[in-house]
Order: C-alpha cells, then structure tokens, then sequence
C-alpha cells in the first residue's frame, strides 16, 4: 500500500498547490470562466483514481477534483491549458476550463449536470462487456445533492440490473451548493439509497487519507473481481465556497472551526511520517516540487496561443488519447 497511497498523496499536494494558484490568478482577473476548488475533497479524488489504469479503465471525476486527475495519470499542464483555453490542450481551448477530457483514455468530459453522467458511463461500462473486455471498473463521482437527480435514478437502476463493474463515489460534502443535508434527504445515511439500488455499500471519513484509501481500494477491487457495483460514501466539507465567486457564508462558523484540523491534507502530511512512508523533510519537499511545477505548467500555458474563432472549426472533444 505504501506505493500507491504515496502515489496518492503526492496528487493531493499537486492538487492544492494547482488549487491555490487558480485561485490567485482568478482573484487578480486573469482566469476566465469558472474556478471551482477541491478544498476538502483531496482524499476522496486522489483515493479513488489512483487503483484505476488509464487507457482501460473509465473515470468520470468532478469538475472540481483535480487531485483525482492527478492520480489518475495526468499532468497539471493539461489543466492549465484547459483553464487558460490554450489551443494546445485536449479540448483545443474550447469548452475546457472545467468541462475537459479525454474518451479515449476512458475519461468522458463531464458535465455540472453530474447526474446526467450516470447513464453515459453505465453506457461505456456495458460497451466494454459487450466488446467482451474483462477486468475493467469505472469510477464515478456523484455528490450528496446528485443523488436526487433524475438521471442519476435511471442510470443506477441499471447499473444494479445489469450488475456493471461500476464504484459510485458519494462525496458527501453536506451542501448541494448552499442546500445543506437536512434539506436534501431523509434517510439517515446515503449508503441507504445505495442499498435501495442494489449495490454493496461502503463509508469512510473522507478527511482521513489513510481510511479513505483502504475503502477505495476495498471498492475497487470488488467491482474488479466480479462482485458488482459498489457505492462509497466518503464524509466531509468543501473547505471553500461552491465556486469562487462564492463565499460559504451560509456554512456557519462553528462548522467551519470544527473541520480546520481535518483538513484532507494537513491528516495525510501526519500519516505518511507516522506510518514511516516519508519523513518531515521529504514531505516538505514534496510541497515544494508541486509548487515548482505548478508555477511552471502555469507560465507555459500563458503563453500558449488561444483560439482565433474566424479561423478555426469547434470540434472541442478530442479522440485521441493523452499525451500527458
């Protein structure tokens, strides 16, 4: 395990350091669109992609979990380039700054509408069987407020029917934007609406990396070892508004001091010294590489030319797989 949660953790560092960064440029009017940080969801994202291998496998992560995309093999260049809307990214400077991917490494552009991504993956889950490929699990996000959606229903009533290698990752970060959980469910836990659809249901402190990465790697293997869909509910708090134009100031405060020591990655800083993984020092340069890179990705993607809409066709999607 030390390999791979490692692996992990690294992604989380990335994920802050390209968090704090968009951050800083949004704020100095640099960065067009959307900016939608994964303060909070660092273990969640980084857990869950990196038992997955690109280019067989399918992940269908949130628009906001970068460390995820980390952990599932892509460089924070490609992300610069999607934010920046460089023509040298996968989405050729289109739609791209949140809404990017690649199909054919197994990574669909999502949607906001993440309910709506239910259907197309448990669509690519049943290509895969029909074109008689073994082994292969996909991982797909939801939130807590995506539950409710419709298409997310339909999607994983079949996925059940059909008994499809797929993980449902609930990210429990208690507000559906500003909705809190009181207001968007009844029942006690959200593993129960996985138990209602037919999937094995499991939870974790989605704060605590080290339990976060054994439930994920539990979940994957199962649906990779034939037992059927699995649905992960992982607990814990966007550390930071809906977006950046967004302030939280409908989280109270106490909620807020009461999450300030279970930040994501401050607990797996602490676990990888403690299990003898890393020392201090080597966490400290950890820190200090991502950040290198994520200045550098950043200013090469600056400077990397934009669209010229009167000379250009707007096919954004790109067939062909990564090159990062």
């Amino acid at each position: 395990m030390k390999e791979v949660g490692l692996r992990a953790y690294r992604a989380m560092e990335m994920a802050r350091a390209f968090d704090t960064k968009l951050s800083a440029l949004y704020k100095a009017g640099k960065m067009y669109g959307g900016v939608f940080l994964g303060r909070g969801h660092e273990a969640i994202a980084a857990c869950e992609a990196v038992f997955l291998t690109k280019g067989f496998d399918v992940y269908n992560p949130f628009i906001r979990e970068q460390a995820g995309r980390c952990a599932w093999g892509y460089s924070v260049l490609e992300s610069a380039r999607c934010y920046l809307g460089s023509t040298e990214g996968c989405m050729r400077g289109r739609d791209g700054n949140i809404h990017w991917g690649v199909p054919a490494d197994g990574n669909p552009a999502p949607i906001s509408h993440l309910g709506a991504m239910v259907p197309v993956v448990a669509g690519m889950m049943l290509a895969k069987r029909m074109q008689g490929i073994e082994g292969a699990v996909a991982v797909l996000n939801l939130g807590d407020g995506t539950t409710s959606v419709g298409a997310t229903h339909e999607g994983c009533n079949m996925i059940a029917v059909e008994k499809l290698p797929v993980v449902i990752v609930v990210t429990n970060n208690r507000y559906a934007y500003s909705t809190p959980n009181e207001r968007e469910f009844a029942c006690a836990s959200l593993t129960d609406r996985g138990v209602g659809y037919g999937f094995a249901t499991h939870e974790c402190d989605g704060t605590n990396f080290l339990q976060t990465l054994d439930t994920m790697q539990k979940a994957v293997a199962a649906a990779r070892a034939g037992e059927g869909p699995q649905w992960v509910v992982a607990n814990t708090l966007r550390m930071c508004g809906h977006g950046e134009h967004d302030d939280a100031s409908y989280i109270p405060a106490e909620l807020k001091a009461a999450y300030a020591d279970r930040d994501p990655l401050l607990v797996a800083r602490r676990q990888v010294v403690e299990q003898g993984w890393l020392t201090e020092a080597e966490v400290a340069a950890v820190q200090a590489e991502c950040t290198d890179e994520v200045q550098r990705a950043m200013a090469h993607a600056q400077k990397e030319p934009t669209p010229i809409p009167a000379e250009t066709d707007w096919n954004a999607v790109s067939w062909k797989p990564s090159r990062y």
